[in-house]
């Protein structure tokens, strides 16, 4: 079995066709060896926060040293990341090779598993094969029926924020999908509550009396917002202080509630130094959460798919960025309160571009785009979601922000395609403002990074250099040709036919065509190939670049081919400080810049 042929077969046993209930799980793990009896877990459920806690307790536990098993639902880009062991997705052949056992398990019952169950049975044979200390196990729906639910007693059974959710299956009162949620609460377990509702809490306390169960709560009249900014926020609770790298004034909330269960954690044996939690908290990530996928224009992604989740989206946009009107890129699943949804986020708005998320239940488009013209906003609807984050970034311009949340189904998809519809759009902004120097401008500033490189130790060092010819608006480069004269050999770029670059040493004066773009290029016949490991450095052009050394070139690709060959070369770049921004998305195959040379001088990384 191959890794598409297992996710395949998961996937062909939709969630749709699975019920509530513990019996086929059970069968089907206790078919395995009930690898679940060899492992320790965190449990965790709730309505909201509880994939964020997840990732939290999970950074924490590796700083402290622990191998970690780490299972959520749904997935965003990859399905492997639904089972991660030490922060990292299962490798696709051992996704492959459990899928293969689970299945002929499955396949064997009369009563099939569901989705949901396979993968769960995945996840813990995964992890009991791999040893893991401590699993930090996300419920999927409710609590008391879900399938993670047939482990025994967990260290902790933590409940995250409650509110009303899935009330065809939970119940139609915040207190059945209390009692639904406290069903993961068990005899010998400790049990760790968010600050819920009276009505919530009070189920929860009775069932912790009835099972005799310890229970802790968060409490938030102890914890103190300090600052925050799209780095990350400080804040204080119970007297201490911490750093979180998520964003939003429920991340706090949600970290107290992890801070609660660590102390638990060590109340029970387990060994979590203070500098481990201030790492972990220091330094997590969770996708779509708040995210900073861009910085020019911002571009925020968030998996906030219901009215509470709107309503921490608004006010952490508030607290954050006080006054800003946003563009909002918005794909809605029509089985969710869509009304519950766009009401915290409409005085915030701008304009809207509506997308369909990726699912049988989303809502289409252009029926989004019509609930909010009718409630006076102005909207768009898109057949494609790249099409729409185009038209979002382009409104947004380089100085607004584009805000993309709605669905987990559309948070995938915008994540995935991102880095192309972000470079696209800078790519834009800066050769329309290339567009608008003047020659006499350009000229003189091109003068300026010329005097930056001729005072360069790597050009003083380079024996075999490499440049281009510039287009209109880019750093003309003929003052340096004339100043390095007979002392170093010169060769320049010449784009191949099937999207290769090759370097040319002339071997007559004044021997250029014109290539691809209208590009001067060396002719053929009149210059010879270089080897790239002999060239010492290459100075090329590019639209853009940021303070790692990630460069944004015209989009062909040519120099992203071309570069990696250089082995032996220092790679700089001749660009004006207009062309530098804070962050571009790294891409796999991006050689990273050495040094740039700006007007303002030389820039190393």
């Amino acid at each position: 079995m191959t890794e598409q042929a297992a996710i395949a077969y998961i996937e062909n046993f939709t969630w749709s066709k699975s019920r509530l209930g513990l019996d086929r799980t059970r069968a089907l793990l206790r078919a395995l060896g009930d690898p679940q009896k060899k492992l320790r877990f965190v449990h965790v459920a709730g309505s909201n926060g509880k994939g964020s806690a997840c990732a939290m307790l999970d950074a924490v536990l590796r700083a402290a040293g622990y191998r970690t098993g780490l299972y959520i639902s749904p997935y965003l880009q990859d399905f492997r990341e639904r089972i991660q062991l030490g922060g990292v997705p299962i490798p696709p052949e051992r996704l492959a090779a459990v899928t293969e056992r689970v299945a002929a398990a499955a396949d064997a019952m009369e009563d099939h598993p569901s989705q949901f169950e396979l993968v769960t049975a995945v996840g813990m044979v995964y992890f009991a094969e791999e040893g893991c200390d401590l699993v930090i196990l996300e419920v999927g729906m409710g609590g008391a029926l879900d399938s993670t639910n047939v482990i025994d007693a967990p260290e902790a059974a933590v409940l995250m924020n409650l509110g009303l959710e899935h009330t065809e299956y939970l119940g139609p009162t915040l207190a059945d999908v209390a009692a639904a949620k406290a069903g993961i609460v068990k005899p010998g377990a400790a049990c760790v509550l968010y600050d819920v509702p009276p009505e919530a809490s009070r189920v929860v306390e009775a069932v912790c009396r009835e099972k005799n169960v310890p229970l802790v709560r968060a409490d938030f009249s102890r914890l103190t917002p300090l600052s925050a900014s799209l780095d990350g926020q400080r804040f204080s609770y119970r007297g201490e202080t911490w750093n979180l790298a998520l964003l939003g004034p429920h991340q706090l909330r949600n970290a107290a509630v992890v801070l609660e269960t660590v102390t638990v954690l060590r109340g029970r044996g387990w060994r979590i130094p203070d500098a481990a939690v201030r790492d972990g908290l220091a330094a997590v990530r969770w996708p779509a959460r708040m995210e900073v996928l861009g910085r020019s224009p911002l571009f925020l992604l968030d998996g906030g798919h219901n009215p509470q989740c709107a309503e921490a989206l608004a006010r952490s946009l508030r607290d954050l960025l006080p006054g800003r009107r946003f563009v909002f890129l918005l794909g809605v699943l029509a089985d969710k309160d869509v009304s519950g949804i766009l009401a915290p986020v409409l005085p915030l708005a701008e304009r809207f571009f509506c997308l369909t998320p990726l699912s049988g239940r989303a809502l289409p488009a252009p029926a989004l785009a019509e609930k909010l013209t009718a409630l006076g906003r102005t909207a768009e609807a898109f057949d494609s979601i790249p099409d729409g984050m185009r038209a979002a970034l382009d409104a947004a311009g380089p100085d607004g922000a584009v805000v993309a949340f709605g669905s987990l189904y559309l948070a995938g998809a915008v994540r995935t395609e991102f880095p192309k519809a972000y470079k696209a759009a800078l790519r834009r902004q800066k050769l329309a403002v290339r567009a608008r120097m003047t020659p006499l401008r350009c000229g003189f500033l091109s003068d300026r990074v010329v005097r930056a490189l001729l005072h360069s130790p790597e050009l003083a060092r380079a024996k075999t250099v490499m440049l281009y010819r510039a287009m209109r608006g880019e750093v003309r480069l003929q003052a340096l040709e004339a100043a390095l004269g007979a002392e170093k050999t010169l060769v320049y770029p010449r784009c191949l036919p099937d999207g290769g670059m090759e370097a040319r040493r002339l071997t007559a004066p004044d021997s250029w065509i014109a290539g691809s773009f209208g590009i001067e290029e060396p002719d053929p016949e009149r210059s010879e190939p270089v080897d790239p490991r002999d060239i010492d450095l290459v100075i090329c052009p590019c639209v853009a670049f940021d303070d790692t050394g990630v460069r944004l070139g015209m989009g062909g690709g040519y120099y992203d081919r071309f570069l990696p060959r250089c082995e032996n070369a220092v790679i700089a770049a001749a660009a004006f400080g207009y062309q530098r921004i804070e962050a571009l998305p790294a891409e796999p195959w991006d050689r990273r810049l050495d040094a740039v040379f700006t007007e303002e001088g030389e820039l190393r990384f």
